[in-house]
């Protein structure tokens, strides 16, 4: 039987992929998908940095914006691209085929799981969390504007759902997108950003995803700013508490 929230009709309603090009695409291979990552590696880093972006953005957004200040903090960075997004080939998006792709992505840099930071930033939360399960024994988990319960949101989006349909999505989501699981087996360091008046993934997620989250953890709500706008409108001090995390482990 199919995964309804591996459906095409969920993907379309909760993927925003888009073509957006940039040179020198860092390939991953996963099953038939060639995943058009960007890695930016510098001599030494203090640590790895593996980012997986929102559901609106594709790697190239990223890359002007983040490289430099990511190499202020001395490290590297493995911006991780979805199947189906940018310059990517292969399949569709969809939310539970593209946990598949979390491991490769970690394993493509052959960096020791204790030098790699794990970021996730809204939908890409997902995939971060996803990425601590599987190697709990990586350095440190940054989740910004991040999403506690995948079934909740899912289900808005679905006009009127059956009473069968939401039960078989909260059965798949016990499997796939169990949050609290999967943030309580990791056991480095965890960092959660998010907006206080954030309109699109409300600030309850962070306080949940915190509350889970295993010591040693930090919960940095910003006052100003919202989803979309979060790092723009707390640029210096985002990167402060950035650097502090980094610092830190």
């Amino acid at each position: 039987m199919e995964l309804l929230l591996n459906s095409n009709k969920i993907s379309k309603k909760y993927f925003y992929p888009r073509y957006s090009s940039f040179k020198t695409p860092y390939y991953v291979k996963s099953g038939e998908n060639k995943l058009a990552c960007y890695y930016h590696k510098i001599e030494n880093p203090k640590k790895t940095i593996i980012y997986f972006h929102g559901n609106g953005e594709v790697v190239s957004d990223y890359i002007d914006l983040f490289v430099p200040k990511v190499e202020a903090l001395g490290c590297s960075i493995l911006f991780a691209e979805y199947r189906g997004y940018g310059i990517s080939t292969g399949d569709s998006p969809s939310l539970v085929g593209m946990l598949e792709d979390v491991k490769k992505i970690i394993e493509s840099i052959d960096v020791p799981p204790e030098d790699i930071v794990l970021f996730g930033r809204s939908v890409g939360s997902i995939y971060a969390l996803h990425g601590a399960s599987v190697f709990p024994n990586v350095a440190g988990l940054v989740i910004e504007s991040g999403i506690a319960d995948v079934v909740s949101r899912i289900l808005r989006l679905i006009r009127k759902p059956k009473t069968v349909v939401k039960e078989q999505m909260r059965e798949e989501g016990k499997i796939y997108f169990d949050h609290e699981k999967k943030i309580q087996s990791f056991h480095g360091q965890t960092l959660i950003m998010h907006t206080m008046y954030d309109s699109l993934v409300h600030a309850s997620n962070a306080r949940k995803l915190y509350e889970w989250a295993n010591e040693p953890k930090q919960l940095k709500l910003f006052l100003d700013g919202d989803h979309n706008n979060i790092f723009f409108v707390n640029e210096e001090e985002y990167w402060e508490v950035l650097r502090e995390f980094i610092d830190g482990i």
